[in-house]
């Protein structure tokens, strides 16, 4: 069989496959956000806004590196530096699906929670064809991205008895669902090797939390309850910046290249306000009817909360298309965080991050598996919600290449993380995560077509 033959047979094969997985993963996200719910016992989502949402699909299998990450395809919407890098329109969407392990005074609980990672849309402004076409060197390179993706979840069902001397045994029930969403739109401009962004941020979002105090042991006592549903709203902004260093350049091919990215993006800051109801009872349920006592109920109350400043630093090495290593770090002053409606105290944190991506041939015609993104990383740090909660985990993932029509290279990612949230005295939760979403490029947006 000639060489042809052989790879055109190989192309058919592989445009064959790049639809079937890209359906495929369309179907796993649409269904998995439909299906979608949160953890039904994150105990410590009770804390501050809830459980943090990990968003970062694209670099997830390798430690969720953000502040040095450029990708042509991909999209970086916490550093809103890194839109500028874009060479062409990507659209993202991802779901993750959670399974965790709650162990506490030799007692163990299963968890399963889903959601959708992100929704996000980003591209030049001008785009790089035009300049091939018209052999036009440009300095000046402008991109714009926005994306929504869930902030925080919340969802717990905490119950502790307590003995007292004259009444026996309290029984306390803690429960809660919601959380908070941002949308975000970011703009980059870059300057040759130089990036810098900024990110405009919504933060909205509902904590809807329910305690009950019961009186088992004592004969027709009565349940006290307190309901509140504390809705959130923030305006927010960051910056970000990336300096893009090359280290060793093939004279006759300008794509061999080893560079240095130096990436670094944060917040100031910010307050938010908050609209409350309310509602304090007293309820028996021995008698019939049911007897309920209203001792407060108040709506529209309006408060205020300050969120805290946070930052992240990182540094990438890049050989070509084959290989990235990066390492990065991230703190939160979280100490500054208030919220007069749920007074709290939080704790600064940090986290440092090391992982690397690994392509072995990314121009490969007839080996598929030598064009796949291989990815691996490896986090740790400190939770904000108590003094000496740590998480850390293990990271795997891919980045599977789909052909679309007219050749255009776009990509199904995989992420997986295997890791414990720890406490020395308290519940310690062990999980793992799988994430499944898809990246759509396309090279025709603000295309000067030419006619005659």
């Amino acid at each position: 069989m000639s060489k042809e033959k052989v790879l055109s047979k190989g192309m058919k094969y592989e445009a064959v496959w790049s639809k079937t997985l890209l359906t495929l993963a369309m179907c796993v996200v649409v269904v998995a956000t439909a299906l979608a719910q949160p953890k039904d016992n994150a105990p410590y989502s009770r804390i501050g806004l809830g459980e943090p949402v990990n968003h970062s699909l694209s670099t997830m299998g390798y430690g969720g590196l953000t502040a040095a990450f450029v990708d042509p395809l991909h999209i970086n919407y916490l550093n809103p530096a890194s839109h500028s890098w874009l060479s062409a329109t990507a659209f993202e969407a991802g779901a993750y699906y959670d399974r965790s392990k709650l162990e506490f005074d030799g007692q163990t609980t299963k968890v399963l929670s889903g959601n959708l990672t992100h929704l996000a849309l980003a591209f030049p402004m001008c785009n790089p064809l035009n300049d091939v076409l018209e052999k036009k060197e440009r300095k000046w390179f402008w991109g714009m991205g926005v994306a929504l993706i869930p902030n925080t979840s919340v969802g717990y069902d905490i119950r502790t008895e307590n003995v007292l001397p004259e009444v026996d045994t309290v029984l306390n029930i803690f429960q809660g669902t919601g959380g908070t969403n941002k949308f975000i739109w970011g703009n980059s401009w870059r300057y040759k090797n130089f990036s810098f962004g900024v990110n405009l941020m919504y933060l909205f979002g509902t904590l809807d939390s329910e305690r009950r105090v019961q009186f088992n042991s004592l004969e027709a006592s009565y349940d006290d309850v307190f309901y509140d549903n504390i809705s959130v709203r923030a305006f927010q902004w960051s910056l970000g910046a990336q300096y893009r260093h090359t280290l060793w350049q093939n004279p006759e091919n300008a794509r061999d290249v080893k560079t240095l990215v130096i990436g670094l993006y944060g917040n100031p800051s910010s307050g938010f306000t908050t609209k409350n109801e309310i509602l304090r009872l007293r309820e028996n349920f021995t008698y019939s009817p049911p007897q309920t006592d209203t001792l407060l109920a108040a709506d529209g109350v309006k408060q205020k909360g300050n969120l805290p400043a946070e930052f992240t630093l990182g540094v990438m090495y890049e050989d070509a298309q084959k290989l990235k290593l990066g390492l990065e770090y991230s703190y939160g002053n979280w100490s500054q965080y208030e919220n007069e409606a749920k007074p709290e105290t939080l704790y600064n944190s940090y986290r440092v991050a090391v992982g690397a991506q690994y392509s072995p041939n990314a121009s490969s015609y007839n080996n598929y598996w030598q064009r796949v993104r291989y990815r691996a990383g490896f986090y740790f740090g400190k939770d904000p919600r108590l003094e000496d909660l740590k998480r850390s985990a293990l990271t795997l993932g891919l980045g599977l290449p789909v052909i679309l029509p007219r050749q255009q290279t776009s990509f199904v990612n995989i992420g997986v993380e295997i890791g414990r949230l720890n406490t020395d005295n308290g519940i310690k939760e062990n999980f793992v995560k799988i994430a499944l979403g898809f990246t759509l490029n396309d090279t025709s947006w603000f295309f000067k077509r030419k006619f005659g």
